[in-house]
């Protein structure tokens, strides 16, 4: 049975994705701690991070870098976490988000019922900030989303 996220990647279950390529996805996480709060996912289901292949395990932490520039570029943040997880969903995922101290690293901090019209704003923004550093997983704009960069 695939995961949740494996049906999120099928586009079964809708996502806001601001990372594409052939190894991995990452889209908002539906709990975020700061807004741009994502997951990098491969998109193959490995269940937990020690199982990956060093080479696919060194791509998410790539995009995860790179997702991560790009949250310090959009929300003058002076960190970023990271938080590799499988906790909740058994494939694994890179929390990426932005943070400003210890504070914003606390899970049970985490949003549980977001306005969809602030994730939407969020992933609009991180994906425009990686279009800006040339990302080549950089998602394209959405109908209407570039006039807004």
């Amino acid at each position: 049975m695939p995961t949740l996220f494996t049906r999120i990647i099928r586009n079964e279950i809708p996502g806001r994705f601001v990372w594409s390529d052939d190894r991995a996805v990452a889209f908002l996480t539906i709990e975020p701690l700061r807004p741009g709060h994502v997951l990098v996912v491969p998109r193959a289901e490995i269940p937990v991070w020690t199982q990956l292949d060093p080479d696919l395990l060194d791509h998410l932490m790539s995009v995860a870098q790179t997702i991560g520039q790009a949250q310090q570029a959009e929300w003058g943040c002076p960190f970023v976490g990271l938080l590799i997880a499988g906790f909740d969903v058994p494939h694994v995922h890179l929390h990426v988000w932005p943070t400003w101290g210890p504070q914003d690293h606390d899970l049970r901090n985490a949003e549980r019922d977001p306005a969809s019209e602030a994730m939407d704003e969020a992933a609009r923004r991180l994906r425009a900030a990686l279009r800006r550093l040339g990302a080549q997983g950089a998602v394209p704009a959405e109908p209407g989303e570039a006039e807004a960069e």
